[in-house]
């Protein structure tokens, strides 16, 4: 899996990660006064770059550090959450991530877990299957859970999956097919 901020040209893009199973892209936030004050650069690239990989057949993963005050409205989580499900699915995981105050943004508070349970609740609402909560070790939401019968099927502690019940890309309890990069 490849780590990225998909801030990349499309021709780029395509060679890059044209041999990728899988891309995981941080995205910091959805809106562009955030982006341009500051990350100091565009929205509208990497949401093209998402665009892309989904074209691409990408197994492609979003993650969203939730930065207090910042990027951490209603309206946002709800845009995001609907531009997903416009343009890339309803499949395509996100992971609202807990922020921690650290190099040019020391002045803000660790990322509250209800505000993280707030954007997933959000997003869930929106009719998204894979909304997931990290960096709150022991969050249920960090897990995997079948869209259709509800049942855990990949349980992780940290970065570590401590029990992976999916078989043949499938739940095992209704027979759900459970999309990602699966290997044995």
């Amino acid at each position: 899996m490849v780590v990225s901020n998909g801030y990349m040209q499309e021709e780029s893009l395509k060679k890059a990660y044209g041999k990728m199973d899988a891309v995981k892209i941080d995205l910091k936030a959805f809106t562009e006064s955030y982006y341009k004050d500051v990350v100091v650069a565009e929205l509208k690239p990497v949401l093209d770059s998402l665009v892309t990989l989904r074209k691409m057949n990408k197994w492609t993963e979003i993650v969203y550090l939730v930065v207090p005050t910042l990027n951490d409205s209603d309206a946002e989580f709800q845009g995001l959450a609907r531009w997903i499900k416009t343009n890339l699915g309803v499949d395509v995981p996100i992971h609202f991530t807990q922020f921690h105050p650290q190099y040019l943004l020391k002045n803000l508070p660790i990322t509250p877990v209800p505000t993280l349970e707030r954007a997933k609740a959000i997003v869930d609402a929106e009719g998204l299957h894979y909304v997931y909560i990290g960096n709150v070790p022991g969050h249920p939401a960090q897990n995997t859970y079948c869209p259709k019968c509800r049942r855990m099927l990949v349980e992780r502690v940290g970065f570590t999956a401590s029990q992976m019940l999916i078989r043949k890309g499938s739940c095992p309890f209704c027979g759900q097919p459970i999309p990602g990069v699966w290997h044995a």
